[in-house]
């Protein structure tokens, strides 16, 4: 599988999100999707499910080292008091001694910023992650974290798919060696049944949703988790590197980003970038 690198590691640029994935069905599709051939696995602690994911990797006989594992630290855990207790809870359930990337999921505005940075380069120094990013944060933020630390955030995990433009945030992550990973890339179905992706995917004897993850993978510094419970989708979802979209394809799959296109806006969402408030305007 393709893979980005950053600061000297590989992440493969497709993985398997498991939001709402939970028990015996988390279980069976995260193994299935270790057996299939995926290697990056993310998951969080408010998905309430990382037993479970801890469970399925540690049954499927893969080797530790062999699989990118990203867990997310919620919003009640980012003081510096509290978040290296959140980790090590986590890796008990993850049933591992570290994580390959640990998230901030969301910012939180309450606590020093600075602090909750330096939170998590204290469990990274302890060796608990190899690597830190942030989850939902908007280009200002990131500044900051830049500007006000010395920390090596390498990624920032957004909701991105052909609705949502998401250019600040990605010629962000090109400007400073970071990667942008995707969550919701099929904006949890709609791409499917889009006319444009459709007339594309006939071309290449695919389908609109493997065409939408190949948009995403294409661009330089992206990686996508997409969520399935569905064990066909589960396979097909991995069949998107044996074929190339062409510039005028990727350029039109751009342009159907929409005004009302974010599809994750809960009420403590951050302001968004600029991009996308112009189109919300």
């Amino acid at each position: 599988m393709k893979s980005v690198e950053i600061k000297g590691r590989q992440v493969p640029v497709l993985g398997l999100g498991t939001w709402e994935l939970k028990g015996s069905v988390c279980q069976d599709v995260v193994g299935k999707a270790l057996e299939l051939g995926y290697r990056h696995i993310d998951t969080a602690q408010i998905y309430d499910n990382e037993s479970d994911v801890g469970t399925a990797i540690k049954s499927s006989g893969i080797s530790r080292t062999d699989i990118f594992l990203t867990t997310k630290v919620w919003m009640d855990s980012v003081a510096s008091s509290a978040l290296p207790k959140s980790v090590e809870e986590s890796l008990k359930k993850l049933k591992t001694d570290y994580v390959d990337l640990l998230l901030l999921h969301w910012p939180v505005s309450g606590i020093p910023l600075r602090d909750q940075i330096s939170a998590l380069e204290t469990v990274q120094d302890w060796g608990l992650a190899k690597m830190i990013g942030v989850s939902n944060y908007p280009t200002a933020l990131m500044r900051r974290i830049i500007e006000e630390t010395e920390a090596e955030i390498v990624t920032d995990q957004v909701e991105y798919h052909p609705y949502l433009s998401q250019s600040a945030v990605l010629d962000f992550c090109r400007q400073h060696d970071m990667f942008l990973t995707a969550y919701s890339p099929l904006a949890r179905g709609k791409v499917r049944t889009d006319m444009t992706l459709l007339e594309i995917a006939g071309k290449y004897g695919k389908s609109a949703g493997q065409v939408a993850l190949r948009w995403l993978v294409q661009q330089e510094s992206v990686v996508a988790i997409p969520k399935t419970e569905n064990l066909l989708h589960l396979k097909t979802n991995l069949e998107i590197f044996d074929f190339e979209l062409s510039p005028e394809e990727m350029a039109k799959i751009s342009a159907l980003a929409q005004p009302n296109g974010r599809i994750v806006a809960p009420d403590w969402s951050p302001k968004w970038d600029r991009d996308d408030q112009e189109k919300a305007a």
